[in-house]
């Protein structure tokens, strides 16, 4: 156990009665002392003494041995002036009692006590001052004086008639003498005024000791006012009674840190201070009560004293009035100022602004329902707002609306998204912010509510759904949307379920001849035979390149689903293309795969793509049913990946850059790193060997490779001068692995390369298959500081939401995108879509595949700022890199594209 546990539980060992045990103990000894004569007259003086001595000694150690867990600074504070206060009181006492030795036991009206006895009211103000914020402007300030000087008028002219009057006119002494008698209880007076609004500040910052400390001081004050009156009336026993009443009063202010200990501390904030309330006034009525039945009786006594000190509080408290009847006046005119204001704000927007009843009905309406939904104003007033809420959306709101009004809400606002009604008939989406407004004329709540139109939010994401969800060229759903429906399918299990994989033999040599146009031309042809050979409820979709895939829900029979592959494979082969006045035949491969116990949507997706390789291995033109027995590519991938790990160790592998260029300028702007397999002195393409690297594991360890060979060659050559930034495409495997985030960092540190230089690009695959984890590693990366791309952009529906999760900085259009641009409308106006919204939500589009002029020409006139592609550059060693620096003396580097002339930077 720690030593701070230790003094923790040392400090709350006193159970909340032992403090009055000690009480109740110094009161006996006081009573034994006054019964057996002990010190004489001067017992209760003496005893008064200790008692302060108590008082301050345990303030004083409370503030100092608390648990700094248990008590806070401003408690602290408080309890060392409170104790500053009590040892006043017993220097005061304890002079007094040596005076009265000295001067063979005689009370003097003034002594050198009154020194010490002077300055406890002001430790004791500074106690209570310790939680209070004092305000900077005299306007509060003297609101507070004023209140607490008719305060204290209204107790001194109550405690005048109806004790001291008397006694004034019994002693039989003059005015300024008297005065002096009563020094202390008019003190007390103000003091108990001033210092009410400081307790109720200081007990409503849960500094509850605080209202023991004011009882403290209310019983002192007692005992000053019956000291003053046995004094006056000559009684022998002045001392005792007083001195009674004091000890009480002393050792309830010794009380004070121990009361209530335990429980929560207080919060070690100031408050502002805040007026007495009522307190005043009430005081003041009491008193003109008091005194008119005091005159009533035909009691005398009331002047000159009372017409003084009342005139004078009764004047105070008329420039108390009249101030604030100003504040009123001018928070009136401020209040409708604002509602001036407010009103002029509602009319200005596009929003609609309504003030509602709690039960919905319509008080307010702007302009905005003529805008938005064509509605008069008169439409709406005195109607619920639930009438043009859809129907579908009504319960769920009324819930919403009912639990944002619980007593037990804590929220400022609520947000509601719904359907609104407009006076076509049509539905709007829309989003709506409701608040507590304040109240009506008659006194009841109000709510209000600001409805934003998101009709054209939700077209514009309904078409980039769409865009994300489906190919653009062939107008089919795309790999997402099918690797998602796939995985619904076989979680269900509700049947069994079989993907049919389909491949176009030959068609790169194709492609090559004819052109990417021309290619595309044929798949378009492609797709629309597939769609015309599977049933309704079969899902057709573009894998990717010249893949197509079929997912069939209703796969009972396997000869049903082999019959399907051998007609979609006729379909395909059976009548020639036409391409720009060519007939092309081309034949076709077809991979199936059925749900198996315990196998997924992706498991059944490989197993068809397993089936298809299977199937063009064999020469294609077939069909090919997915078996356990498929080993033999499996066996060439581990080979595969058994030459990667030797390649790692021998460091067969290089690093390649492709120039990203500004399109405006021609600008080098950022290199794209590449990784290069030089196996056996040839070059190995990378689609033939990431894939293996990925499923062998060897992912991590080449990217992790490749991140530092880029990062310290491009921080080389920021440098010599030339501000570059790098890109790398990460995998998913990359991203998954233990220490990637600090991977990067330490590649980031050793290179010296800045975080905003490194731009990491996300490819499709991994947003599809993503997790949270995944989003909170990318969000680590961001906040390094390293920019996030979406590579691919447009060619799967996890792009969209990748953007709702997880701030990116670059979006890259799929070059199946590019390829068509100038030679394909949809595709050109696809491509223009994603550019503007790119632009629209501030991030850098950078184009790829840019390989005919005609592409860059649209691609400026789009506004799409950046672009690569074999137009540009292909892929070079650093030596092509730095001779292009070499080029320009300035450090910067330009590319000439074909096409207009492009000045260089």
């Amino acid at each position: 156990m720690t030593g701070e546990g230790t003094e923790r539980r040392r400090w709350h060992v006193p159970a909340p009665v032992r403090p009055f045990g000690v009480l109740a103990a110094l009161a006996l000894i006081y009573a034994l002392a006054l019964g057996l004569g002990w010190g004489g007259g001067l017992s209760g003086a003496w005893l008064s003494a200790w008692a302060a001595a108590i008082a301050s000694s345990s303030l004083m150690y409370a503030a100092v041995r608390a648990p700094q867990t248990a008590v806070g600074k401003i408690d602290r504070d408080m309890w060392r002036w409170f104790g500053v206060a009590a040892l006043a009181w017993c220097a005061g006492a304890t002079v007094n009692a040596v005076s009265r030795l000295v001067i063979s036991r005689a009370v003097v009206t003034v002594s050198p006590a009154d020194l010490f006895l002077l300055v406890a009211p002001i430790a004791i103000t500074a106690g209570f001052l310790a939680p209070v914020r004092l305000p900077r402007s005299p306007r509060p300030w003297l609101r507070y004086l004023a209140d607490t000087y008719v305060c204290a008028c209204a107790l001194f002219v109550v405690g005048w008639v109806a004790i001291f009057d008397r006694l004034y006119h019994d002693s039989g002494e003059g005015w300024g003498q008297y005065l002096i008698e009563l020094r202390y209880p008019v003190l007390d007076a103000a003091l108990v005024c001033a210092l009410f609004p400081m307790a109720l500040v200081a007990v409503r910052a849960n500094h509850r000791p605080a209202a023991l400390a004011y009882g403290a001081l209310l019983v002192v004050s007692a005992a000053d006012v019956v000291y003053a009156v046995l004094r006056l009336g000559d009684d022998a026993t002045h001392g005792i009674p007083a001195d009674v009443v004091r000890t009480a009063g002393l050792l309830l202010l010794a009380a004070v840190p121990w009361i209530g200990r335990g429980g929560r501390p207080a919060e070690d904030t100031r408050r502002p201070l805040v007026g007495p309330g009522l307190a005043p006034a009430a005081t003041a009525a009491a008193a003109a009560i008091f005194v008119a039945g005091h005159t009533l009786t035909g009691a005398r006594g009331l002047r000159p004293i009372v017409p003084i000190v009342a005139g004078t509080a009764v004047l105070v408290l008329l420039a108390r009035l009249a101030e604030l009847v100003r504040e009123n006046d001018r928070l009136g005119h401020a209040a409708a100022s604002g509602e001036k204001h407010f009103r002029a704000l509602a009319e200005s927007i596009n929003d609609v602004v309504l003030i509602c009843g709690l039960d919905g009905v319509v008080q307010y309406v702007s302009a905005g329902p003529r805008r938005s939904y064509h509605y008069a104003a008169e439409d709406l007033l005195g109607r619920p707002v639930y009438d043009v809420v859809h129907p579908e959306d009504l319960p769920r709101v009324v819930d919403a609306v009912t639990a944002f009004l619980d007593a037990d809400c804590d929220r400022d606002v609520a947000r509601i998204a719904c359907r609104v009604r407009a006076t076509d008939g049509t539905w709007l989406p829309t989003e709506s912010t409701i608040s507590r407004y304040g109240r009506s004329g008659d006194g009841t709540d109000q709510l209000l509510v600001t409805t934003r139109d998101f009709s054209e939010q939700a077209a514009l994401e309904r078409q980039v759904a769409h865009l994300t969800f489906h190919d653009g060229l062939t107008g089919l759903p795309n790999r997402a949307y099918l690797e998602e429906r796939a995985r619904e399918k076989v979680g269900r299990s509700q049947g069994p379920v079989a993907v049919v994989f389909v491949d176009l033999d030959g068609f790169t040599a194709v492609n090559d001849s004819i052109g990417h146009a021309g290619g595309d031309q044929l798949l378009a042809q492609a797709a629309r035979r597939l769609r015309a050979g599977v049933l309704a409820d079969d899902t057709v979709a573009r894998w990717g390149g010249d893949e197509f895939a079929v997912l069939m829900e209703s796969a009972t029979e396997v000869q049903t689903v082999v019959d399907l592959g051998e007609r979609l494979l006729r379909a395909l082969a059976g009548e020639p293309y036409r391409v720009a006045d060519r007939a092309i035949v081309l034949t076709a491969s077809v991979g199936i795969a059925f749900t198996e116990d315990g196998i997924e949507g992706a498991e059944l997706i490989r197993n068809a793509d397993i089936a298809l390789s299977r199937a063009k291995d064999l020469g294609g033109g077939r069909v090919e049913v997915f078996a356990a027995k498929m080993h033999a590519d499996v066996m060439r991938r581990l080979e595969l990946g058994s030459d990667l790990q030797r390649a790692l160790t021998e460091q067969q592998f290089a690093v390649e850059f492709q120039p990203v260029v500004e399109l405006a300028t021609s600008r080098v702007t950022g290199v794209e790193a590449l990784v290069r397999w030089w196996r056996d002195g040839v070059s190995v393409p990378p689609e033939e060997f990431i894939g293996t690297a990925e499923e062998s594991g060897l992912m991590v360890p080449l990217g992790n490779w490749v991140l530092r060979e880029a990062c310290a060659q491009v921080a080389r050559w920021r440098e010599n001068g030339w501000e570059i930034g790098l890109s790398i495409n990460l995998r998913p495997r990359e991203i998954a692995a233990a220490h990637f985030v600090d991977s990067v960092a330490a590649a980031l540190a050793d290179s010296g390369l800045p975080p905003g230089a490194l731009t990491l690009e996300v490819k499709e695959e991994v947003l599809v298959d993503g997790s949270d984890e995944l989003i909170e590693r990318l969000s680590a990366l961001r906040d390094l500081g390293v920019r996030l791309a979406i590579d691919d952009f447009g060619t799967g529906y996890a792009s969209l939401a990748f953007l709702r999760q997880l701030p990116v900085d670059v979006i890259k259009i799929d070059p199946s995108f590019v390829s068509g641009l100038g030679r394909d409308e949809t595709l050109t106006l696809l491509t223009r879509t994603i550019a503007r919204v790119g632009r629209d939500l501030g991030l850098t589009v950078v184009a790829e595949g840019v390989e005919r002029p005609e592409q860059l020409e649209l691609l400026r006139e789009m506004g799409c700022p950046r672009g690569q592609g074999y137009l540009v550059s292909r892929p070079m060693a650093p030596g092509g890199i730095e001779a292009l620096i070499q080029l320009n003396p300035r450090g910067e580097a330009s590319i000439p594209l074909h096409g207009s002339v492009i000045s260089a930077s």
